[in-house]
């Protein structure tokens, strides 16, 4: 029988459009649970699909000090999630929760 040869899945090689990324990230959203980590390596991956260094450039921030904060292992500043945010295209909106 012969092996089948696998990849590992990179979802940033799925996230083409816009609309794609903003998707991606109102499902993390959703799914996160309250884990500040969890959002920030979404928009690492959003961020790789756009380019690292563009993002860094366009955040104002280096590209090693982005790569850090949007790993998932810690939870950046609100800051400098706004700036990743803006870099990236995408807006940031809130909706009335149902309780």
């Amino acid at each position: 029988m012969a092996k089948t040869a696998t990849t590992r899945y990179d979802v940033a090689e799925h996230l083409r459009t816009p609309e794609e990324m903003a998707a991606y990230l109102e499902a993390c959203f959703e799914e996160a649970n309250g884990d500040a980590a969890f959002i920030a390596k979404a928009l690492g991956d959003i961020a790789r699909a756009k380019g690292m260094a563009q993002v860094a450039r366009d955040a104002g921030l280096s590209r090693e000090s982005l790569y850090k904060a949007l790993s998932g292992e810690r939870s950046p500043g609100f800051d400098t999630i706004l700036k990743v945010i803006g870099a990236l295209g995408l807006k940031l909106h809130a909706e009335a929760g149902h309780t």
